[in-house]
């Protein structure tokens, strides 16, 4: 329903400075918007078919990796961390697997996996919820009412799940580096490591956020481990990079993501030919995955492409970037990341939608110019945080969403500010 509006509103809002670009002279506009549908289309499909080679391989790849148990041992290696994140969920109970393959998958790129995993989880917790709302109406300290109503308010797992699925955390951001490389990148891998940073870093603040309302105990020595030594991990990384200069974190970058991404191949194939799975077969329908999901796109890449391409023909585009401009230059900032603040504005309400800002940001700026790369870290640094909300919530017939969408939102600001300040670190 959001991007219905903002579909819309890009369109009314280019007609509007169209008619004033005309009023003032330009009367070759209305010219330029129509050109821009044709062009826009066009670019979408193609970039649409060059994905489809691209996504069947990294498909196939994935469910060698799931068929290899890699989901599950990613999932058992994470339970210690996450058993102390929802505390109110008993130990053993269904839930907390669902959860653990949830995050595994979205870790992975597993989004076709990750969504109904995400689901089962969602649909466990409220199980959960239920039992524990009936027990208490038994007792006579809740009325049906006021059962119903707690049915239907977000419980403190499910709030602490969503903010960790809408942080975004991708290990491997597979379908970034494909649009990087269909849009003429010399180096498509080379945001990996940026775009791991900024990940860690709003997922590290939704914990930090979460925890804080619901009064989770972030001392205890597992979890203090945990998010330490991530720190540390990534403040080293940081100071590493800040050492070098600026061919050096090229290549240094560049190799880190390569060996660390065909390390994962390798990783996968090993781990599945030890469970003796027939690695082609699972190969090839992975493969078909991919292959449906880049048919599936090509719709949606059009209509945003399209409604971007004709705001930004009437000037419109240039209009609302040059106010954001123009306060950050009077408030004394550096004012290079604005032209990729797009997709950062539409990545909470839109994957699409930010996908189609990522792709025009790279079609009219460069894919390896500043502006392109940082649109492609705001793109893999937080997930669509409404969508998401909307989606978990609404399977589960949630009404009352407490302090899911701030805490959601308070993580997406952290990751957008992370993913300027390594791009800054990285690309300048």
């Amino acid at each position: 329903m959001v991007l219905n509006y903002i579909w819309i509103a890009f369109f009314l809002m280019a007609a509007v400075c169209a008619v004033v670009q005309c009023c003032m002279g330009n009367t070759g506009i209305f010219s330029d918007m129509v050109g821009s549908t044709f062009d826009s289309a066009k670019t979408a499909f193609e970039i649409s078919l060059g994905l489809t080679g691209v996504l069947a391989l990294w498909m196939g790849m994935m469910k060698i990796a799931e068929r290899g148990g890699m989901v599950r041992a990613l999932s058992k290696g994470l339970s210690p961390l996450f058993v102390r994140l929802f505390p109110d969920i008993p130990k053993g109970h269904p839930a907390t697997g669902h959860i653990f393959m949830n995050i595994a998958a979205n870790m992975l790129g597993l989004d076709n996996a990750a969504t109904p995993l995400g689901l089962k989880a969602m649909e466990s917790m409220q199980q959960l919820n239920r039992e524990r709302n009936e027990a208490l109406e038994k007792r006579g300290c809740l009325t049906t009412q006021q059962m119903e109503e707690r049915n239907a308010t977000a419980s403190n797992p499910m709030i602490m799940f969503l903010v960790l699925n809408t942080s975004g955390l991708t290990i491997i951001p597979v379908s970034i580096m494909v649009y990087r490389a269909q849009m003429g990148a010399a180096q498509p891998t080379d945001i990996f490591v940026p775009i791991l940073l900024a990940t860690l870093a709003s997922t590290l603040a939704g914990i930090v956020v979460v925890s804080i309302y619901q009064r989770i105990n972030l001392l205890k020595p597992v979890l203090l481990a945990t998010l330490g030594g991530v720190c540390v991990l990534v403040a080293a990384v940081i100071w590493g990079f800040s050492q070098m200069d600026r061919a050096a974190i090229d290549m240094v970058s560049s190799l880190a993501a390569n060996v660390i991404l065909f390390g994962i191949i390798v990783a996968f194939i090993v781990a599945a030919m030890l469970q003796r799975v027939n690695v082609y077969e699972a190969f090839i329908e992975g493969a078909k995955e991919g292959f449906s999901t880049a048919v599936r796109v090509i719709p949606y890449l059009v209509a945003i492409l399209v409604a971007i391409g004709v705001f930004r023909a009437s000037g419109g585009m240039d209009v609302l970037m040059g106010i954001v401009g123009w306060c950050v230059n009077f408030c004394g900032g550096d004012g290079d990341f604005v032209a990729a603040l797009p997709t950062a504005m539409m990545k909470p309400l839109s994957g699409s939608g930010a996908r189609g800002m990522m792709v025009d940001t790279m079609a009219t700026y460069g894919a390896d110019s500043f502006a392109g790369r940082l649109s492609c870290v705001f793109q893999g640094s937080t997930d669509t945080t409404f969508y998401i909300l909307a989606v978990y919530f609404g399977s589960v017939g949630i009404r009352h969403t407490r302090h899911a969408v701030t805490c959601g939102l308070l993580a997406d600001a952290v990751g957008v500010l992370a993913a300027i300040g390594v791009a800054y670190l990285f690309f300048c």
